[in-house]
């Protein structure tokens, strides 16, 4: 873990302290900014690993950060939410937030989190093959580049979505619950809700279904999860 960055964007002082001292005790790099805008400037500058984002933020609010953000980057986000805002939440990860923690929280969750991240894309890298990649008739999975390809045509994804998508494609024709697919992607300690494998599948629906409203290559199973349909080659 030498060498991470991560950015702390918060208003609150304690937070920011506390945070900082649990992160930097990990041997982190910790880079903090107060609000909306210095957020998004470091973010920029700093190029870190990961950011905790507040969404209550002066200047400009957590939510535009990320979407900002995700314009440009696929950076891993969590998404620092109070208690009451349920729909700051849904809106959090409709825009992108790959996990969320609800204030107050403990900092030793926050690291435990951290650390399942950024454990878990340590092993996706060094564990791809060189040119693995799973071949449908509409969709190739280039799991090494980490790039989709639609009728050859490149399709941008997050880190989670793509990650969702190659899970699905390994078990081509397999029903996988949300909680399935939450142990493959977020990883056994994962402790938030079932719905972010929702909003992600919705994503990437819209970016790769002709017709996201009715779609025909990641069909949903009522009460039970997802299958993903297109056919191997």
């Amino acid at each position: 873990m030498s060498n991470v960055k991560i950015l702390v964007v918060d208003d609150e002082p304690n937070i920011i302290n506390l945070v900082t001292a649990y992160l930097r005790q990990e041997g982190y790099e910790v880079l903090t900014a107060t609000d909306g805008p210095r957020g998004l400037k470091a973010a920029r500058a700093f190029q870190p690993d990961l950011i905790v984002l507040d969404v209550m933020l002066p200047g400009v609010d957590g939510i535009e950060v990320l979407t900002q953000l995700r314009r440009e980057s696929d950076v891993y986000v969590i998404m620092l939410t109070a208690k009451s805002e349920e729909t700051d939440k849904i809106i959090g990860l409709s825009v992108g937030a790959d996990d969320y923690l609800t204030k107050p929280f403990s900092p030793r969750e926050l690291v435990a989190r951290i650390k399942a991240a950024l454990r878990r894309y340590g092993q996706q890298r060094s564990g791809m093959a060189e040119g693995h990649f799973l071949a449908f008739r509409r969709l190739r999975i280039d799991v090494n580049a980490r790039q989709i390809l639609k009728d050859d045509q490149p399709v941008e994804l997050t880190t989670i979505e793509f990650d969702l998508l190659h899970a699905m494609g390994e078990h081509r024709g397999r029903v996988l619950s949300r909680e399935q697919l939450l142990e493959r992607v977020w990883g056994h300690d994962f402790y938030g809700e079932a719905r972010v494998v929702d909003v992600h599948l919705g994503h990437i629906r819209k970016k790769i279904e002709t017709d996201p409203s009715n779609p025909e290559l990641i069909a949903t199973v009522r009460g039970v999860g997802y299958r993903f349909e297109d056919e191997r080659l």
